[in-house]
């Protein structure tokens, strides 16, 4: 898939740089095609650069959180839950404590450490599958809330918006928030109505109250403010609640007795490497979609997006993020290229800006991680996880459209 995304921008390119050549008379075009791709080289090696410190300390938090037991407690909250939602899955089934680890991780943005439990849940899930090549009930349930699941912590947005000069890079905190959790609710309610789960049973209800009572209660809050207001408290949210949550790690490291500087310089040697291993894949997306607006390619897709809701009647201030939105299924490096071009191109505090930055944090990559774990267990026939995942994609895209005109329009 990444392949194909990767190969059509280039003729894409191609033929609307031909096409403005013949037609047009453009003979500058080929020159302002290449000057994007040493552009778009140098911007990559400058957000790599900018990636490795920020990158490495969130990870050393995150390992310190790890070895503190944090996810454990946070998988020992959530397991009653899957329980319910999960009753062909026997209780105390080691599925049961890999899929409640791997979602636990992910909530708190630790990538590297939710995929491996992620593909064990899988393998555990799949040694109750009586059709090895189809995906069951449990793992479509599985599947979806993880490319769907919620982040608490979307840093790397974070990092990417300073990176691009945002003024204040947590103040699309409130609305990533929101963003996610109607994906998250919008897939498991998809799920649930496929796969006839009952929803009305105490555990289930008294789970969702709660997030229903947490989402209130910040609608509410945030409905009092003026327009200038929203952005700032979402700011003033998200940056002290990430500073108390590194305190808790630390103290619930020290409690334990962990090591906390040891287990901090661990998680910082592989947020280094990771820094690292993301430069090719950085410079082959950005350098592609530099490729695609320089030919005029990408902005006569948008321009035509554009038309289309202009005819309708609808506000066309969020179009430009569209991009980010129709990658972000396809591909997490795409999307991420889509959403740092739309920065720079805009502005990261740009309505365009801020809105591919809460797209970008709203949803996970559905088709790469049901190739990767339904293809990690042999699994051919996905029955409705694509349906429901991109059922999931939609509503978070659509909730990050409504949030970012409410928090910024």
């Amino acid at each position: 898939m990444l392949n194909k995304i990767w190969n059509s921008f280039f003729f894409l390119a191609l033929f609307s740089s031909l096409y403005q050549w013949f037609f047009l008379g453009n003979g500058d075009i080929f020159s302002a095609v290449i000057n994007s791709i040493f552009d778009m080289s140098k911007v990559t090696v400058e957000i790599a650069i900018g990636l490795i410190g920020i990158l490495s300390f969130w990870l050393g938090m995150m390992k310190v959180a790890e070895q503190a037991g944090v996810i454990n407690r946070i998988a020992l909250i959530i397991s009653p839950l899957f329980q319910k939602l999960m009753p062909q899955v026997p209780k105390g089934h080691p599925a049961m404590g890999s899929m409640t680890m791997n979602l636990s991780a992910n909530f708190l943005g630790l990538d590297n450490a939710a995929t491996p439990l992620g593909l064990k849940a899988m393998q555990d899930l799949q040694t109750l599958n009586p059709k090895k090549d189809t995906a069951t009930d449990a793992q479509i349930l599985f599947l979806v809330l993880n490319t769907s699941s919620v982040t608490l912590f979307p840093i790397a947005v974070f990092v990417y918006r300073a990176q691009q000069g945002a003024a204040s890079p947590t103040d699309v905190f409130i609305p990533i928030l929101l963003a996610t959790f109607a994906s998250s609710f919008a897939g498991l309610l998809a799920v649930a109505y496929k796969q006839k789960i009952q929803l009305m049973q105490k555990i289930i209800l008294l789970y969702f109250s709660a997030g229903a009572a947490l989402l209130m209660a910040l609608i509410i809050y945030f409905a009092q403010l003026s327009s200038e207001a929203l952005a700032q408290q979402s700011s003033i949210l998200g940056n002290s609640l990430i500073f108390f949550t590194m305190i808790a790690f630390i103290s619930a490291a020290m409690w334990r007795k962990v090591n906390v500087y040891d287990a901090f310089i661990s998680g910082a040697k592989e947020g280094f490497e990771t820094s690292i291993k993301l430069i090719p894949y950085l410079l082959a997306m950005l350098v592609a979609i530099g490729v695609l607006r320089a030919s005029g390619a990408l902005t006569l897709i948008v321009d035509t997006f554009r038309y289309l809701v202009a005819s309708a009647g609808f506000d066309t201030a969020f179009v430009d993020a569209m991009p980010t939105a129709l990658m972000k299924p396809l591909s997490g490096s795409g999307s991420r290229a889509m959403m740092i071009e739309t920065m720079n191109t805009y502005g990261a505090d740009s309505f365009a800006g801020r809105l591919a930055s809460i797209m970008q944090g709203s949803t996970e990559t559905t088709f790469y991680v049901l190739a990767v774990y339904f293809g990690s267990v042999g699994i051919r026939y996905t029955r409705h996880a694509v349906t429901c995942g991109l059922i999931a994609d939609f509503a978070g895209m659509f909730a990050a459209i409504c949030v970012c005109y409410w928090f910024f329009g």
